[in-house]
């Protein structure tokens, strides 16, 4: 996290946005994700005239020699005026029309910004944050990652359809329980701002360091292990730049509305799907994907996600996703029948139920973890609960740090989920239940189905002891009532 002068600069610039006109934490990341880009083609150009010395000839340049005064280098040290007119009139074009320039037209990066627009308002606006990015040490993974993680969480609203940004803690949790490998490829369909897989390649890099010393593996991870959908252009180019600044050059992020083209192409094609989706209601069924409809037959966003996920991973796959309450309990035939599904057909693993306070401020909506692992062939013996009452942070809106924090026993109690966990009480935070338990119950997977309350017996009183308090009570108050009022005569 970042501290100190730097915190306090990007404070101060988000304050003159504010201040500029520009109230939107969207937009706000957005301008700064483009000048943040902007550097990064500076550093690349840089590398390549590097490389020139030795090899003699520059390859595949950035920037083509008429263009070199819209090098981030160049421009940043002029003036206010003359800086807005550059990059509004210069700098912003050639952004958009990058193309074959870098790393053709389908580079990741290129693709996003083919759409890009200048919205800061003034030349002052747009110095002091180009002084600010200037600060930042770019070849430190960490600090960019930190930068543009601690932005991130200054979108304090909900945006279009049912999109909010996911805690980290929660997605950090999530990441630790499905614990990727440099094997696996990772795909998040509705990914926003791509935290999951952010924190997925951060606990490769933590837990699996040679996946980036083994030049296979290191290709892999750069190319081909990180795949993340949206259908918002704007989440698309802030996705893509998080990635990039937490260290991974060339990830799949792609414009698709996942529920209405559906998965065809992309079946069975991912070892681990990570995602908390938008619960936007119910869509048509004339824009909703015929091979979804076929796995369960509904609008439900949320149900159609689930078979999404079905759909994207391989045999032997595994999920951790968010889902609101209503997909545990749901009395509508497609409910029942996409949870059978999940127990009877696949492999169900747990269900991690969270408080509601954990999407504030976006929303107080209750939600779950679903684990689950596709065999197609079932698999479940058993499926692991756990309640989770607190999460470290308060559960209001303000969401301020506390002590009371279960994750870390939830992860420790998953890696016990097919041993210790079993002799534990219903009445505890976690338990297992069976599967034909759960079947008896119409496959309904909410906790408090299974979970057993222990009430603590109480003492009453006699009524009659209770009646005799009150009417010496009662004599006590008429005469102190009598004896002022003998005073007062």
């Amino acid at each position: 996290m970042i501290t100190g002068e730097l915190k306090s600069k990007v404070d101060r610039v988000w304050d003159a946005f504010w201040s500029g006109g520009i109230s939107n934490p969207l937009e706000v990341i957005e301008q700064i994700t483009y000048l943040l880009f902007l550097r990064r083609l500076d550093d690349l150009q840089t590398i390549t005239e590097k490389k020139a010395r030795i090899t003699g000839e520059i390859e595949d340049p950035v920037f083509l020699p008429d263009q070199h005064h819209l090098r981030w280098s160049r421009f940043a040290n002029l003036d206010p005026a003359e800086l807005h007119a550059l990059v509004s009139d210069e700098v912003f074009p050639y952004l958009r029309g990058l193309g074959q320039q870098v790393g053709g037209d389908d580079s990741t990066y290129s693709v996003h910004m083919k759409d890009a627009r200048f919205t800061i308002p003034t030349p002052a606006l747009l110095s002091r944050v180009v002084d600010m990015l200037g600060d930042i040490p770019m070849e430190d993974r960490d600090t960019n990652g930190d930068l543009y993680e601690y932005l991130l969480s200054k979108i304090a609203s909900a945006g279009t359809n049912g999109q909010f940004r996911t805690p980290r803690h929660i997605i950090n949790l999530m990441v630790a329980m499905m614990a990727p490998t440099p094997e696996d490829e990772i795909c998040d369909p509705a990914c926003g701002t791509a935290g999951f897989l952010v924190s997925a390649s951060e606990h490769i890099r933590e837990h699996h360091p040679s996946a980036l010393t083994n030049a296979k593996q290191r290709e892999h991870f750069h190319r081909s292990m990180f795949h993340g959908y949206d259908f918002d252009s704007t989440m698309l180019r802030i996705g893509s730049m998080n990635m990039l600044l937490h260290g991974i050059e060339s990830p799949d992020i792609r414009y698709r509305d996942s529920l209405s083209e559906g998965a065809a192409a992309d079946a069975q094609q991912y070892s681990l799907v990570l995602a908390n989706p938008p619960f936007a209601g119910s869509l048509d069924y004339e824009s909703t994907s015929k091979d979804l409809l076929r796995v369960v037959k509904t609008k439900k966003t949320e149900l159609l996600f689930l078979a999404l996920f079905l759909r994207l991973l391989k045999p032997g796959g595994r999920a951790a996703v968010i889902v609101p309450d209503g997909v545990l309990f749901g009395s509508s035939n497609a409910h029942k029948d996409l949870r059978r599904t999940l127990v009877e057909e696949q492999k169900l693993d747990a269900v991690v139920k969270l408080p509601s306070g954990v999407f504030k401020p976006y929303a107080g909506v209750s939600t779950a973890i679903l684990c689950f692992t596709k065999t197609d062939s079932g698999g479940t013996d058993d499926v692991w609960f756990y309640d989770v009452t607190a999460d470290g942070f308060s559960l209001d809106d303000k969401r301020n740090p506390i002590e009371a924090n279960d994750l870390p026993d939830v992860l420790t109690r998953w890696q016990q989920r097919t041993t210790t966990e079993r002799d534990r009480a219903r009445t505890d935070s976690s338990f297992v239940v069976p599967k034909a338990e759960i079947a008896e119950q119409g496959y309904d997977l909410s906790i408090n189905r299974y979970k057993e309350i222990v009430y603590d017996d109480v003492e009453h009183r006699d009524p009659l002891e209770i009646i005799a308090d009150i009417e010496e009570l009662d004599a006590e108050i008429a005469q102190g009532r009598a004896e002022l009022k003998a005073m007062l005569e």
